[in-house]
């Protein structure tokens, strides 16, 4: 069995989940690109918790975790089996990290609003990891360099935020918005930084400068980005097969490694 790529995508608004647009017609390019995995395992912005959980129900449920949107939006289901095997693995490979395996949680919707377009079918299943609150950049990266034994197994590992998440700046009800300059100058660091292969300075964004504090206000869009990065090999390329801004100070940029 071949290496699987590893991928981050900038999820942005959940509308996407029932949009037809320039971001989910690549994230469907993306799924129908791809050799079928045996399982997905997915890192999204929106479980972030003081704790290392996975999802343990072989039928997870679809989380609504967002308001103020079309009821269409809350209707979506994205019905993907759960795999209690690939969360004992998951747990496995991150030991002696304590790693909760937990019922109540399910697929929210940095996964599923790009999962159901990647792979619309909802056919392959999902294990989702939680984002612990409590630790430092380096320990997410760390976990990631943990679980890269997965590529090698089936596993496509998809992470889900933003490089560049700064709601107090969005163009709210602006149809278009000018990407804001510091934006634009943090993205094209972050890119230039997977070029270079200096994780050093993405794990340690918080030491890149004013751009990086308005860029990530919060850490826990950016952090999943951290753990596709810790799955790089030795030679991977490394792609953006997505690009482009929401609203002026959200960015849209998908990375791929491998």
């Amino acid at each position: 069995m071949s290496v699987l790529p590893v991928f981050f995508f900038g999820h942005g608004n959940p509308m996407n989940a029932i949009s037809a647009n320039g971001y989910t017609d690549a994230w469907n390019r993306i799924g129908r690109s791809l050799p079928r995995p045996a399982a997905i395992l997915a890192v999204s912005a929106h479980w972030y918790v003081p704790a290392t959980a996975v999802t343990a129900a072989a039928k997870p449920r679809t989380i609504h975790d967002f308001g103020g949107f079309p009821r269409e939006l809350y209707e979506v289901e994205y019905p993907a089996p759960g795999s209690p095997d690939l969360a004992e693995t998951v747990a496995e490979l991150l030991a002696p990290v304590p790693v909760a395996r937990d019922l109540r949680w399910g697929l929210d919707h940095g996964t599923w609003s790009v999962l159901c377009h990647v792979f619309p079918e909802a056919d392959v299943p999902v294990v989702q990891l939680s984002l612990d609150e409590t630790q430092p950049a380096r320990y997410h990266y760390e976990l990631g360099q943990r679980l890269a034994p997965l590529r090698d197994r089936g596993v496509l590992v998809v992470a889900s935020g933003n490089v560049v998440h700064n709601l107090h700046s969005y163009a709210w009800g602006r149809a278009t918005a000018e990407p804001l300059d510091w934006l634009v100058r943090f993205e094209s660091k972050v890119r230039q930084l997977l070029l270079d292969g200096d994780d050093a300075a993405l794990v340690d964004y918080e030491n890149l400068g004013a751009d990086a504090a308005l860029s990530v206000p919060t850490p826990e869009h950016y952090l999943p980005l951290l753990y596709v990065l810790g799955m790089r090999q030795p030679g991977d390329p490394i792609g953006f097969p997505v690009e482009g801004v929401d609203g002026g100070s959200v960015s849209m940029l998908s990375v791929r490694i491998g």
